[in-house]
C-alpha cells in the first residue's frame, strides 16, 4: 500500500477535520451540507470509472504514477481512480468558486490540496526518484489548522505570522509604533469604590443561590434599591461621559505625581526633600541612554533647582541643593561661570562641598598632580585645626593619594603615608607639643638622611634616629633594585613599552634613594619631603590615628569593607577609593573564565533529550562590601569560609612591606583591633604562622579577651575544634567574668556557635546555660535561661557588639528549643536600643540572616524556604550594597529559578519616582552575577552592557576611573574591541589623570589602534602630567622604528591608491 507524501505541509494536528476511514474518503469533503442530488451524481461517476478501468489491459504513460503495488506482492489496491478523483476535485472547486453565499474566509478556501499522484516506486526503493519529484506550490500563505485570517510570510531569515493580508507588521522600532506608545492616554479607567460585587456579612460573602431561597428583605425594597443603584451608575456614567466629551485633559500617574509635588511645594517651599523628589520625578521620563540625555537632564535640573533657590532663603544655604545645582551646571555652563558658582558654593563651607570641589578640580584642571596638591592644601587650611576635623582632613589626603596612584606616581603615595606615619607614631620625645612646622622641619632632616622608613626592612623610626645621634645611612648595604623581567617577546615597540611600564607600576612602589640606579633613569622614583609636606597632618586623637592606619591598608590593596561609608555617611567616596577592583587578579575573578564559550543546555542519550544540571559558582563573589564590623576580619560564612580577605585579595601586594607596616605601627599590647587585622592578613598567607603570631601577642597580653577570641577563631579556621574548645573553657570557666564586661558576650557566642555548627545541639544548649550560670534540664530551666538572657540584653554595655552577642545567644536558644524560625527572628527585631543607628541595625540584620543561613543551608535543618527568602528579599532592598546579604540571597535562589528575583535585582530599581543610584561595588557585583551560572554569560551580555551604560551616564558614577576600567574590560572580554576603542576616548575624557585607562590602548586594544593614534595618546599623557617611567622613543630604534611606522605607511598608501582609482574613473579617456 502506498502512502501519499505530505512533507511540504506544516504539521498541525489540533484542527484536522474528522475523516471517516476508507481509501475512498482520503480527500477532505469541505461541503458536508451538499444536496442528495450531488451525492448521487458522484456515485454514478465513480461506478462508471470502475467499469472503464476493468476493460483496460495496459496503462498509459499518463497513469504511471498510479499507486498500485507490484504484482509479486500477491494483491493490488483497488481504489478510486486518480482521473475520476481529479474530476471530482475539480467539480468541488468549481462549485465553491461559483457559490455566492460564503460563511467566512475560512469556509471559502480549502484547508489543503491532496496530492493523488504519488510515485508507486517510493515504497519499493525507499525514496523519491531524482528525475520525477513532484512540485508543490503554495496556494495561499496560510497556516494549516488556523483560521484563514492568519497568514504567514517570510521576512529576512525568519517567518512572520500576520493577521489579514498585510505583508509587513509594524516593528517596535517603527515611527508609528513609537508615536503610539508615546501618545498620552485618551481615557482614564476609574475603579469602583467597592472591591467586591457582593456585600460581606459576618465575614462571608452571600452569593445568590440557584434554588431561589427566600431572602429576608422584601423584594420591593430590593427592586427599589437596584433601581436606585442603576440610576446612580447611569448618572455617574453620564457624568464621566460628559466629562470626557468636555475636552478636559486626562492626567497620567506621572503628571498626577508632579501635580501633588507642586501642591506640596506651594504649601512649604522650604522642603528640600520635596524639591529633590520633584527633580527625580521630572527626570524619570528621560532615559540616561537616550540622545542628548545628559544635557537635557542637566537643563531640567537647573530649571527646578533655580526655582528652589529663589523660593525660600533657607534653600540657598542647603548644601545638597547647591551640589545638585553645580553638578548639573557643569554640563551646561561656560567654564568661567562654573568656576564662579563653585566659589560661591565654597562660602557655605562643609566637608562635602569641599570634597566635591576637589573632585571637580582633579577632573577638569590640566595642571596634573601638582595642581591637585595645591588645591588639597587649600581645602586642608579651610577645614580648620580642630580635632573634629581630623577625619575630614584624612579624607582629603586619601583622595590626593589615590590621584597620585592613578597618575602613576606610586612612590609619592608611599612616601606620603610613610612621612605621615613617622610624624604620627615616631615623634621624638624632644619634639612633643611643638608646632607642626618645627616638627616637619626636623622630619625633613630625617628624610634626607635616607635611613629606612616605615614599611622598609630595618626601619627603626624617626624617634630612634634622633636618640641614636642622627646616624648617616651611607654605610648601609645597597638596596636591591627590582629588575623588570620581560615576559613577552614582541617586535611591536608599543606592546613592549606597555608590558614593562605596567610591570614597573606594580612592583616599584617604594621610593628610591638618591644613590640608587633607578633614580638616575627615573627622577620621579625619588621623592623629596618638600613634594608632600604640605599634606602632612597633626593627628592627635586615637580615632584619627586608627583611621589613618586603615586608610593606608586600603591604599596598599587591603580593602576594609565599610571604611569609606564610616568616614562620611552617604558620600560618594567609593568612586575613587575602591582601587583594589582594578587589579588584574580582581578583574579576572569578576569575569567568567569561559566568557567566549557557549555551554550546551541539553544532551541526547538514545535519541532522548536530557537537560544538563545547572552549575553555579560560589554565591559569595569577589566584591566584598558591608557596614563596618558587620563581619569581623576573622569571621566567615559558608562552607568555603568566605571572609574579608582571601588569597585572591592578596595577589599583587608586597607581603613583606605589609607585615612591616603591621609590626611598626602597633601601639602597645592593648591595640587589639590592629592585631586582629594583622592576624587576618597572616592567616591568609599561612595559618600556622598566624597562630605563632597570636601566641606572641598573648605572651604580652594574657588578660586580653579579644586576643583570646582571635586565637580561638584561628583554631576553628584550621578546623581544630578541640583546641578551640580548650581556649574557651580556659578563658570563660577558669575565671568568672561579669556579663557586662567587654567581649564576654562575644566569647560566649563564639563558643556556642562552634558547638552548634559542629552538629552537637545539646553541647550548644549547655554552653548557653553556662553563660548565665544556670544548670539543669527541663522546660523550667530553659525558661529561666531565657529570662536571664533577656535581663542581660537590657543591661548597659560599653560596645554594641557585646549586646549583639547576647542577642544572638537568646535567638539561638529559641531556635534550638522551639524550632521556630519566626520566634528567633522576633528576638532580633525587638531590640530598639540597637536599631537606632544604621551601622548596628545593618549588623543585626546580617546576624539574623547568618543564623537562618547556617540553620537551613549549612546544617540542612527542616526550614520553610520562604522564611529565609522573604527576609533576604527585605534585606537586599534595604541594604543593596551589602555583599553578605547578596551572597545569601543568591544561595537561597539557586533552586527557585534564579533569573526571576535575581534579574529584578540586576535591573534598574526605582526610588521616590526616579531611578535609584547604585554604588560602584553594586554595579561591579552585577557584572559578576551575570556570569554566576555557568554557561549563561553569553545570554546576559546585552543586559550587562545596558547596566554598565547606565552607570557610565549616571551622575554618581560617571567620573569613576574604576567603573570605566571595568567597562573597557567587559568589552574586551566579549570581543568588542571597536566598541571598547570608542569607549576609551570617553573614559580618558571623564578621567584625564587615570594612567591605567591610557595603558589599555597599548595593551589589550593594540590591534585596533594605529601607531599614529598611540603617539597621540603619548602626547596627551605628557601634556596632562601623567608619569611615564620610560619614553616610547627608547623603543623606536633600528628596524623596530621602521616596523612601527609601517602601519601608517600602509594606511597612507591605501588612501593614495584609492584616490588614484577614483581619478581614473573620472577621466574621460
Amino acid at each position: 500500500m502506498t502512502t501519499p507524501s505530505f512533507s511540504s505541509f506544516p504539521p498541525s494536528f489540533a484542527s484536522f477535520p474528522d475523516l471517516d476511514p476508507g481509501p475512498s474518503r482520503n480527500t477532505l469533503d469541505r461541503t458536508r451540507n451538499e444536496s442528495s442530488t450531488d451525492a448521487r451524481e458522484k456515485d454514478r461517476i465513480v461506478k462508471k470509472d470502475k467499469n472503464r478501468r476493468a476493460s483496460k489491459k495496459h496503462k498509459t504513460a499518463k497513469h504511471e504514477v498510479e499507486p498500485v503495488l507490484p504484482n509479486q506482492h500477491g494483491h493490488t489496491w483497488k481504489g478510486v481512480s486518480i482521473l475520476d478523483d481529479e474530476k471530482i476535485k475539480a467539480e468541488e472547486d468549481r462549485r465553491l468558486a461559483q457559490s455566492d453565499v460564503q460563511e467566512s474566509q475560512w469556509d471559502s478556501r480549502p484547508v489543503f490540496f491532496s496530492d493523488r499522484k504519488g510515485d508507486q516506486l517510493n515504497v519499493t526503493y525507499g525514496g523519491i526518484h531524482a528525475g520525477n519529484i513532484p512540485k508543490y506550490h503554495i496556494v495561499k500563505p496560510g497556516i494549516l489548522g488556523l483560521d484563514g485570517d492568519w497568514a504567514i510570510y517570510r521576512r529576512g531569515k525568519g517567518i512572520e505570522i500576520t493577521v489579514g493580508r498585510r505583508h509587513k507588521q509594524p516593528a517596535l522600532t517603527d515611527s508609528s509604533v513609537t508615536t503610539l506608545l508615546a501618545a498620552p492616554p485618551s481615557r482614564r479607567i476609574i475603579g469602583s469604590g467597592d472591591g467586591y460585587k457582593y456585600e460581606e456579612v459576618d465575614g462571608f460573602l452571600r452569593l445568590p443561590c440557584k434554588h431561589g431561597q427566600k431572602v429576608t428583605e422584601d423584594y420591593r425594597s430590593v427592586t427599589r434599591q437596584h433601581e436606585h443603584a442603576d440610576s446612580d451608575s447611569q448618572s455617574s456614567a453620564s457624568d464621566d461621559t460628559s466629562g470626557d466629551e468636555s475636552g478636559t485633559p486626562i492626567l497620567t500617574s506621572h503628571q498626577l505625581s508632579l501635580k501633588n509635588l507642586e501642591r506640596q511645594l506651594a504649601a512649604d517651599p522650604s522642603s528640600v526633600e520635596t524639591w529633590l523628589s520633584l527633580v527625580r520625578h521630572s527626570l524619570s521620563d528621560i532615559p540616561v541612554t537616550s540622545k542628548n540625555a545628559t544635557k537635557t537632564r542637566a537643563e531640567i535640573t537647573l530649571a527646578i533647582l533655580t526655582r528652589a533657590r529663589a523660593a525660600h532663603p533657607h534653600n540657598r544655604s542647603s548644601r545638597i541643593l547647591f551640589l545638585k545645582y553645580l553638578r548639573a551646571g557643569e554640563e551646561v555652563w561656560h567654564e568661567s561661570k562654573t568656576k564662579a558658582e563653585w566659589e560661591e558654593a565654597l562660602k557655605l563651607g562643609g566637608i562635602e562641598i569641599w570634597m566635591e570641589w576637589l573632585e571637580w578640580r582633579i577632573r577638569t584642571t590640566p595642571g596634573g598632580v601638582d595642581t591637585s596638591v595645591m588645591d588639597a592644601t587649600r581645602v586642608l587650611s579651610a577645614l580648620g585645626s580642630s580635632e573634629s576635623c581630623e577625619i575630614d582632613k584624612l579624607r582629603v589626603v586619601w583622595r590626593v593619594a589615590v590621584a597620585f596612584q592613578q597618575a602613576g606616581y606610586y612612590e609619592r603615595t608611599t612616601a606620603l603615608f610613610q612621612a605621615q606615619a613617622e610624624l604620627t607614631f615616631e615623634v621624638p620625645q624632644s619634639l612633643y607639643g611643638l608646632p607642626l612646622e618645627l616638627q616637619v622641619e626636623s622630619l625633613e632632616q630625617f628624610w634626607e638622611s635616607e635611613v629606612p622608613r616605615v614599611g622598609e626592612p630595618g626601619a627603626k623610626g624617626w624617634g630612634d634616629w634622633i636618640s641614636s645621634g642622627r646616624p648617616d645611612d651611607s654605610d648601609s648595604p645597597p638596596k636591591a633594585v627590582p629588575q623588570i623581567n620581560v615576559g613577552i617577546q614582541s617586535k611591536d615597540p608599543y606592546a613592549q613599552w606597555h608590558y614593562e611600564e605596567s610591570h614597573a607600576d606594580r612592583t616599584s612602589r617604594v621610593p628610591a634613594r638618591s644613590m640608587d640606579t633607578r633614580s638616575e633613569s627615573d627622577p620621579y622614583a625619588t621623592v623629596l619631603l618638600s613634594d608632600i609636606k604640605t599634606l602632612l597632618l597633626p593627628l592627635r586623637t586615637e580615632g584619627a590615628k586608627n583611621t589613618f592606619r586603615l586608610i593606608w591598608l586600603s591604599v596598599l590593596g587591603l580593602h576594609i569593607p565599610g571604611l569609606a561609608e564610616t568616614l562620611s555617611q552617604g558620600s560618594w567616596d567609593d568612586r575613587w577609593s575602591f582601587t583594589h577592583l582594578c587589579s588584574f587578579s580582581r578583574l579576572d575573578s569578576i569575569f567568567p573564565a569561559t566568557a567566549g564559550q557557549r555551554q550546551l543546555i541539553a544532551d541526547s542519550y538514545a535519541g532522548t533529550l536530557i537537560g544538563r544540571e545547572r552549575e553555579f559558582s560560589s554565591a559569595f563573589g569577589p566584591i566584598k562590601e558591608w557596614s563596618r564590623d558587620a563581619l569581623g576580619p576573622l569571621e566567615w560564612i559558608g562552607q568555603e569560609k568566605w571572609r574579608m580577605w582571601a588569597a585572591i585579595d592578596l595577589q599583587g601586594i608586597d607581603h613583606d612591606f605589609v607585615r612591616a607596616v603591621f609590626r611598626q605601627l602597633r601601639c602597645g599590647s592593648e591595640d587589639y583591633e590592629w592585631d586582629i587585622y594583622a592576624l587576618a592578613f597572616e592567616a591568609v598567607l599561612n595559618i600556622k604562622s598566624a597562630l605563632k603570631l597570636s601566641r606572641t601577642f598573648l605572651s604580652t597580653a594574657r588578660d586580653s579577651l579579644p586576643h583570646w577570641a582571635s586565637h580561638a577563631r584561628l583554631e576553628r579556621l584550621r578546623e581544630h575544634v578541640v583546641d578551640a574548645r580548650k581556649v574557651y573553657q580556659t578563658v570563660l570557666l577558669a575565671s568568672q567574668h561579669p556579663s557586662s564586661q567587654p567581649f564576654v558576650g562575644q566569647l560566649w557566642w563564639d563558643w556556642a556557635e562552634m558547638e552548634w555548627l559542629s552538629g552537637d545541639q545539646n553541647a550548644a544548649l549547655h554552653v548557653i546555660q553556662r553563660s548565665v550560670n544556670i544548670e539543669g534540664v527541663g522546660g523550667m530551666m530553659i525558661l529561666r535561661v531565657k529570662r536571664s538572657l533577656d535581663d542581660t540584653i537590657s543591661c548597659a554595655h560599653e560596645q554594641w557588639k557585646d549586646q549583639e552577642g547576647w542577642i544572638k545567644l537568646r535567638a539561638l536558644i529559641e531556635l534550638l528549643t522551639s524550632s521556630s524560625q519566626d520566634g528567633a527572628l522576633a528576638i532580633f527585631d525587638s531590640q530598639p536600643s540597637v536599631n537606632q543607628s544604621s551601622g548596628p541595625r545593618e549588623s543585626m540584620m546580617v546576624a539574623s540572616l547568618i543564623l537562618l543561613y547556617n540553620h537551613s543551608v549549612m546544617l540542612r535543618s527542616p526550614t520553610p524556604p520562604a522564611v529565609l527568602r522573604d527576609r533576604l528579599q527585605v534585606a537586599v532592598d534595604t541594604y543593596p550594597d551589602n555583599s553578605l546579604v547578596l551572597g545569601m540571597f543568591l544561595e537561597a535562589e539557586k533552586g527557585h529559578g534564579i533569573w526571576g528575583r535575581v534579574r529584578a535585582q540586576l535591573g534598574q530599581s526605582m526610588a521616590d519616582g526616579g531611578p535609584r543610584e547604585k554604588s560602584i561595588s553594586r554595579r561591579i557585583t552585577e557584572v559578576w552575577v551575570a556570569g554566576w551560572e555557568k554557561g549563561r554569560w553569553q545570554n546576559e551580555i546585552e543586559r550587562t552592557r545596558s547596566g554598565l551604560t547606565t552607570a557610565a551616564e549616571s551622575e554618581r558614577t560617571t567620573g569613576s576611573a574604576i567603573l570605566w576600567r571595568v567597562i573597557l574590560e567587559f568589552e574586551i572580554r566579549v570581543g568588542e574591541l571597536r566598541r571598547a576603542k570608542k569607549l576609551l576616548y570617553r573614559a580618558v575624557n571623564e578621567c584625564p589623570l587615570a594612567k591605567e585607562l591610557y595603558m589599555v590602548a597599548f595593551g589589550p586594544l593594540r590591534s585596533v589602534f594605529s601607531a599614529r593614534e598611540l603617539d597621540g595618546f603619548v602626547d596627551i599623557m605628557a601634556e596632562r602630567g601623567i608619569r611615564m617611567r620610560k619614553g616610547i622613543d627608547e623603543y623606536m630604534t633600528g628596524g623596530d622604528e621602521s616596523g612601527s611606522h609601517s602601519e601608517d605607511l600602509d594606511g597612507s598608501e591605501d588612501e593614495i591608491e584609492h584616490e588614484a582609482r577614483q581619478r581614473r574613473l573620472l577621466m574621460p579617456y
